[in-house]
């Protein structure tokens, strides 16, 4: 169920990730067959659960995955409509669907309160599922989170026969090159072993069309119920995020109150992937 282009992996830390990969059939009230569904999971102890951004993969943790599991059992899964989980079950990909899927995974494979970490949409996808079942959630750490602001800018141009221009637009190699570069602050951590790990999800079958159907949904408005987020909540920031900007740190600083805000220095959008040490030694003293 995984890509080819998988044996191609050269860096130690993609390598690694990618022989743990498993997958679990979850059932869930989406579909009346089990979702396959892609998962990592090493350590023990205290469970973390690690959430991808937005059109990425458990791969996005591929380094952060071993800072974090001298502090407890990590997990990372593919969310519904990504990664590599099946995406053929069911046509639904929203907000919701998202949710109910993540929460049958975590019933059937962790079932007790996690340290929630969300990263990018991941981080949207994060606060929806603590607001939602708090007694699954005991901390949360949002990375660079999605939230604030509304959904996917490329919903503008989701409606036929744009939406698959749309989505052969951020298939374009030279595209995605392009966000790896503003995504990253050190320009040398955008090697050819990134853009690989960034790219083998698009091989699994529905890419396109997963990617369409979130994009319509509006994907994540979560507006004042932010302000209801009760748990511990640790927001790590690069100071030179060019995607996201910094504005919206403070701004869940402000509307989470039991919050603490990090900036984490010489760094851009993904601190899990250009400062995974400091990113976890964060994570796992403030647990």
């Amino acid at each position: 169920m995984l890509p080819k282009d998988i044996a191609a992996l050269t860096e130690e830390t993609s390598i690694a990730l990618a022989n743990q990969i498993q997958f679990a059939a979850v059932q869930t009230p989406l579909a009346e067959s089990p979702i396959q569904t892609s998962y990592v999971s090493a350590g023990e102890g205290l469970p973390l659960l690690l959430l991808h951004g937005f059109d990425s993969s458990i791969f996005e943790f591929r380094r952060l995955v071993p800072e974090l599991t001298a502090y407890g059992q990590v997990w990372a899964v593919d969310l519904l409509g990504f990664g590599f989980s099946d995406r053929l079950v069911t046509p639904r990909v929203d907000p919701e669907a998202i949710r109910l899927h993540l929460y049958s995974f975590w019933q059937q494979m962790i079932g007790e309160p996690v340290v929630l970490v969300g990263a990018s949409m991941g981080g949207a996808a994060a606060l929806d599922w603590s607001l939602s079942y708090p007694e699954a959630v005991q901390k949360l750490v949002l990375i660079d989170s999605a939230g604030i602001t509304s959904g996917p800018a490329l919903g503008r141009f989701i409606f036929p026969p744009l939406d698959s221009w749309a989505a052969a637009f951020l298939r374009n190699p030279r595209v995605r090159r392009g966000i790896s570069q503003r995504a990253y602050h050190d320009q040398s951590w955008v090697t050819a072993d990134a853009e690989r790990c960034a790219t083998l999800h698009l091989q699994a079958p529905g890419w396109q069309s997963a990617l369409i159907a979130f994009t319509k949904s509006g994907g994540y408005r979560l507006g004042k119920r932010i302000q209801e987020v009760a748990v511990p909540t640790l927001i790590l920031w690069g100071e030179q995020d060019r995607i996201l900007g910094t504005k919206d740190a403070q701004q869940f600083e402000r509307a989470i109150p039991q919050s603490q805000l990090v900036w984490i220095p010489e760094c851009g959008h993904v601190p899990h992937l250009e400062k995974a040490r400091v990113t976890g030694e964060w994570i796992g003293g403030w647990m």
